[in-house]
């Protein structure tokens, strides 16, 4: 909330702070007893026909009147989180990029086009670190003319909440019509207390994704493509906790990827009939520890916003949100039309 010298509330805003993270207040409409008022955080990501759009951490965007401001103004980037390691969002994405590789690839500016025959949005999806080199809208129909030829849809994959992060550009996706359709959140922590926990005996190590940590793993039918994907990575680990009974589908698998001081956490599934037994960390410790021998230092992992019971064990393993990520989809049909021919450069 701005206060001037005079006791006033104010509006230290403008449209040329388009990009910047600011604090606004605005008077709800229809507001309950009690409740006039309403604060919001995030970038401001247009003012167009008097009105003020704002995305906030979590990648969803606040429209707000002109007419509905009460205070704003421009606020520093959110304060360091209190644990956890230091790392910017392209770190990461780069390092998650390398963890999940595609088949094939292809350089636009500098977004990365990625396909995998489409196993996994993640692989199949570009990675916008930069400038494309063209405008953006001849930008996305470059992007969609390459996805079209391999017969998939076109996804963009964006993130929001962190310095460096693509509100603007996911903003200007929504503005043409492409649809976001998932949203996650990548989280890191230190290895070692991961590492330190008690590790129960029994969980087998293994270079490959065999048949039987496949049982168990969520993608039913997997293809040779979807082991490519799964087998890419610097240096990859298959974790898994047998199962009680011989032939049975394991108890616990789980994978990690290790690249420099970072090491990624993926896969990791329990029997539902044994979940809330610790199995899930007792893989994430197994791989912890082989992840500490080749030299990493600091943990990472992707978690769907609505998993609560990971979520949960996350923070109980000291690991923190970093930052949201989004895969969006191109629309069914081009709108004619569209607005905007600017050069996209993210902040």
């Amino acid at each position: 909330m701005e206060i001037s010298a005079t006791g006033r509330l104010v509006v230290r805003l403008t449209a040329a702070d388009v990009g910047k993270r600011v604090s606004v207040r605005s008077m709800i409409e229809h507001a309950a007893a009690g409740e006039k008022f309403t604060d919001t955080v995030g970038v401001l990501t247009s003012w167009d026909k008097g009105v003020l759009r704002i995305t906030r951490k979590d990648g969803r965007s606040v429209r707000i009147p002109e007419s509905a401001l009460v205070a704003g103004k421009i606020v520093p980037p959110a304060p360091a989180r209190r644990r956890g390691p230091a790392a910017s969002y392209e770190e990461l994405a780069r390092v998650s990029s390398r963890a999940w590789r595609p088949l094939v690839s292809e350089r636009l500016g500098e977004w990365e086009l990625r396909a995998a025959e489409g196993f996994t949005r993640r692989a199949n999806s570009v990675l916008p670190l930069g400038d494309p080199g063209l405008p953006l809208d001849e930008a996305l129909t470059a992007v969609r003319r390459w996805y079209g030829e391999r017969e998939l849809p076109a996804y963009v994959q964006t993130a929001t909440g962190a310095a460096g992060t693509q509100e603007l550009l996911s903003a200007e996706l929504e503005r043409r019509g492409w649809v976001r359709e998932v949203t996650a959140e990548l989280w890191t922590g230190a290895l070692a207390p991961v590492a330190d926990r008690e590790e129960a005996p029994g969980v087998l190590l293994s270079r490959e994704a065999d048949e039987a940590w496949l049982a168990r793993y969520q993608r039913k039918g997997v293809s040779e493509v979807a082991l490519k994907v799964l087998g890419s990575g610097p240096s990859v680990w298959f974790a898994t906790v047998p199962g009680a009974a011989a032939g049975a589908a394991p108890a616990a698998i789980g994978r990690c990827v290790v690249d420099g001081r970072w090491a990624g956490f993926a896969a990791v599934e329990v029997d539902p009939a044994l979940r809330r037994r610790g199995l899930a960390g007792t893989v994430m410790t197994a791989l912890a520890r082989r992840a500490l021998d080749e030299g990493a230092s600091a943990g990472w992992l992707q978690v769907e916003t609505d998993n609560v019971g990971a979520q949960a064990l996350y923070d109980q393993l000291g690991f923190t949100a970093h930052h949201a990520y989004h895969h969006y989809r191109e629309p069914e049909r081009v709108e004619p039309g569209s607005a905007g021919t600017g050069r996209y450069r993210s902040s």
